[in-house]
């Protein structure tokens, strides 16, 4: 689970309202000051919104329909942030969450919404995001229900917990609470595989018997930063990643016999390192420690090889029905050419290999290429292969040896298409396009541009993150004539 960040919030609100400052409202508000709001919608990230004299007020687990009595909690020149302080009239939609920690940390924005509603809502950021943006025609697109999991909990393949050690000496492992870093320890996570769990907190225990030197963050002292456990849904492997300070792991030969003992499915050990006070999670060098280099996933009846930094969807099941989506969007024939873009490791565009006549496809991480050549080579598919680089510079090369896609699969970062893709893609032209997004916003504000050539038939979201705002969505486009 990741800390997801609220601005975007801020963001829809600035977007739909650029009046001059001297318009404004002038409201008067202290943080800690107290007033009824009714929610009128949820935003992007799951908050609810109401309007305080006009100005738009965000607060986190309120719903849709529910009359609560706000606390602000900062102030901003367009916009505040509350919490509750009471609930005067709950939703007949509002749960309990099953996670204690649900109001505390990101991941569980949702999970005090029944799950039905959740699937709306996600419907419903889709049609926000085109409001928002408006590309040509939007009112008329066909948005498809969401499609959602029989059971939405247990499903997450992976978990990156900070550690950290508390003011009484323990070793605790878990995510930051909202907008802080202050560490939330997580014992249990009712959306995690039970495995990544039990791995998790067996690896926490030894860190603690083993009295293992935990990175200080204000210090810049210690080795052990992150914990990374990522299991296999279909395979049964397990990796452990220790995301450290340095090179140096002390008392590694302790602790690999340990878990060599004690969590005989853990079958890949390894370590990243991050040096010194950095956003980023992950370092450039990782190193084996013990096991395999790598896991496999068998997805689809295709085997896919993990390295430790390979991005991999983090809901298997629902991974193969977002991917299935893709392939039908597609509608690729016999003899038909594709390119897969923002490639990763190949799980889209080895899953077309059966029905395309070549798949081409890239991504700017080395790691991942290789990766996505060796899982072509290990299921015997030969017409599929994966350069380094980005779209917007192999695409022109590729015209300029004669190859023309009859199709092109985007399935772009949260930060959407880069501008120079889009341009690419309208210069190159394909008759068949399908965008497969993790980010409505970015889908939305992309299709603005898209739109002008090509044809939205349909927009199918896709609950990939159940108990979370997130929301994916595969939109079928076909080249206008």
């Amino acid at each position: 689970m990741a800390n997801y960040d609220s601005r975007n919030h801020s963001n829809q609100y600035h977007q739909n309202n650029r009046r001059p400052r001297q318009e404004e409202p002038s409201v008067q508000v202290e943080v800690g000051q107290r007033f009824p709001l009714t929610i009128k919608r949820m935003g992007i990230n799951g908050e609810g919104i109401g309007y305080y004299k006009r100005m738009a007020v965000f607060i986190p687990g309120a719903l849709t329909g529910e009359e609560v009595v706000a606390e602000v909690t900062s102030v901003a020149q367009r916009f505040l942030r509350a919490k509750i302080h009471r609930i005067r009239l709950a939703s007949p939609h509002r749960v309990d969450p099953r996670d204690s920690y649900a109001d505390e940390v990101g991941g569980f924005e949702l999970e005090h919404l029944a799950y039905p509603e959740q699937l709306k809502f996600k419907r419903d950021i889709v049609s926000q995001s085109l409001e928002r943006y408006q590309p040509v025609g939007f009112k008329h697109f066909d948005l498809r229900p969401t499609l959602g999991m029989a059971d939405p909990y247990g499903y997450r393949n992976k978990a990156q917990f900070q550690v950290r050690r508390n003011a009484d000496g323990q070793i605790e492992a878990g995510l930051y609470a909202e907008r802080s870093h202050d560490l939330v320890d997580l014992p249990t996570c009712s959306v995690q595989m039970p495995v990544v769990m039990t791995v998790m907190r067996a690896v926490v225990a030894m860190l603690q018997d083993l009295d293992m030197p935990i990175y200080d963050e204000e210090q810049g002292s210690g080795i052990v930063k992150t914990l990374v456990v990522r299991a296999a849904a279909n395979t049964n492997d397990v990796q452990l990643v220790f995301i450290t300070n340095s090179q140096k792991l002390p008392r590694k030969r302790e602790l690999l016999e340990r878990i060599a003992k004690e969590l005989p499915q853990v079958t890949s050990v390894m370590q990243n390192v991050n040096p010194g006070k950095t956003s980023l999670v992950w370092g450039e060098e990782t190193k084996h420690l013990a096991g395999a280099e790598a896991i496999t996933e068998k997805l689809d009846g295709l085997s896919f090889k993990l390295s430790a930094r390979a991005f991999l969807q983090l809901n298997p099941a629902q991974m193969e029905v977002l991917y299935a989506e893709a392939k039908k969007a597609l509608d690729l024939q016999p003899g038909e050419t594709v390119v897969d873009a923002y490639s990763g490791i190949g799980t889209i565009g080895l899953s077309l290999a059966d029905v395309a006549e070549e798949v081409r496809g890239m991504d700017v991480i080395p790691e991942a290429v290789d990766d996505a050549n060796a899982n072509a080579e290990a299921n015997g598919i030969t017409n599929a292969h994966y350069e380094v680089g980005t779209a917007e510079d192999l695409l022109p090369k590729w015209i300029m040896t004669g190859f023309h896609p009859d199709a092109i699969v985007v399935d772009p970062p949260r930060t959407g298409l880069d501008d120079t893709l889009i341009d690419t893609i309208l210069a190159v032209r394909p008759p068949k396009l399908v965008y497969v997004s993790c980010n409505p916003s970015t889908l939305a504000k992309d299709l603005v541009a898209l739109v002008h050539d090509y044809h939205v038939d349909y927009i199918q979201s896709v609950d990939m993150m159940p108990q979370t705002a997130r929301c994916e969505a595969v939109v079928k486009l076909t080249r206008r004539q």
